[in-house]
């Protein structure tokens, strides 16, 4: 599939518009990719990269600071939501919220600080990657970390990922676990003759629902846990007892836990089932980010939107950029409670302040 040229002159609307109307389902970011690296080249005033379907542009203007501004290309598997529909106050169609109305912001930026003789007050990386929506291993902003690391680095960084417009801060870690019960097989019409792995579920079900989350506030923004069961797996045919039950529980963790914390609390909820036979095998693990407001060039990003930060209560690629030690925040005009949805949208009037912030604080020298 081709995608017609970019015109990134375009108010942020009709910029918006056009990339939903690319449809980029992850894995197949490939054309939006080299339309959007043909837009940026065409800028004239910024050195850009191209690693796999991710591309990157950054100013070298000398300034004392550097901004890095990032989102994701991809979006999640299309709902009979494309092209994009505007109709009275919102634009619909997939990726509208998540994250190609975050996406337009960046490319706005990038053509009104991009080119010969702009004078933005911090030199500018603009991160565009794939595969973001699917398992971190094929995450694109992961690749450029280990391939091209140094693009990355700044005093701050900004996910134009979905938060309606306001400051999320940090993110919450994110683990996987599977549970595994053992059972004895037998026949149903003699079940005494076996041990029920699904009955033997009861137990871990039972303790995830009288889990007490815990909340813990950090720089401000309060962060929530939660421990659940997300699938269950288990039973071999209609007359035999099952010998093996599976599961799967999620744990997302405010971001003062490490990720060895994170498995060691959720070892600590389960001992009693641990220690009655049951397996608990973690199969992903990903910290968070703190959320780093007392950096100055993050405290003068809360400043220039001029209202307070609130935590991220999910795992965005912040926590990538906090790995290396670069404070990070989520900013974007989308709504993440409609991300994913077959009624994604984004509210127009969202739009243009979200880019109207950003042009004021990357035109103000951090103090």
């Amino acid at each position: 599939m081709s995608v017609p040229p970019l015109d990134l002159s375009a108010d942020v609307l009709a910029l918006t518009r056009a990339l939903v109307d690319a449809p980029s389902v992850s894995g197949d970011e490939a054309a939006l990719a080299g339309a959007v690296e043909a837009a940026l080249r065409a800028l004239g005033g910024l050195e850009v990269e191209r690693v796999g379907d991710s591309v990157l542009a950054r100013t070298n203007l000398g300034r004392p600071t550097r901004v890095v501004l990032a989102g994701h290309l991809d979006t999640v598997p299309i709902a009979d939501n494309v092209p994009s529909r505007l109709d009275g106050d919102r634009l619909y169609g997939c990726g509208t919220s998540d994250m190609k109305s975050g996406d337009a912001v960046i490319l706005r930026l990038a053509a009104r600080f991009g080119v010969p003789g702009a004078e933005p007050a911090h030199d500018l990386t603009f991160v565009l990657y794939d595969n973001e929506e699917v398992e971190a291993v094929k995450n694109g902003l992961g690749r450029v970390a280990r391939e091209r690391r140094g693009w990355l680095y700044g005093d701050l960084a900004i996910l134009l990922e979905p938060t309606d417009g306001e400051i999320e801060a940090g993110c919450q870690g994110t683990l996987r676990a599977v549970l595994e019960i053992p059972g004895a097989r037998a026949h149903s019409a003699r079940s005494w003759l076996g041990v029920n792995a699904v009955h033997g579920a009861a137990g871990i079900l039972a303790t995830l629902a009288r889990y007490d989350a815990r909340e813990v506030d950090i720089d401000g923004c309060r962060y929530r846990e939660g421990l659940n069961a997300v699938r269950i797996e288990g039973g071999v045919a209609g007359n035999v007892i099952p010998d093996e039950c599976r599961v799967t529980v999620n744990f997302r963790y405010a971001p003062d836990r490490d990720e060895d914390a994170a498995e060691a609390h959720v070892r600590e909820v389960f001992a009693d089932a641990l220690a009655a036979g049951v397996t608990l095998t973690v199969v992903d693990n990903a910290g968070g980010a703190l959320p780093g407001l007392a950096e100055p060039a993050a405290a003068a990003f809360v400043a220039a939107v001029g209202r307070p930060p609130r935590a991220k209560l999910g795992w965005t690629d912040v926590a990538r950029f906090a790995a290396f030690g670069i404070p990070a925040v989520n900013y974007g005009p989308g709504d993440p409670q409609l991300a994913h949805t077959r009624e994604e949208s984004v509210l127009v009037e969202r739009l243009q302040p979200a880019e109207d912030a950003l042009v004021a604080y990357l035109s103000t020298p951090t103090a």
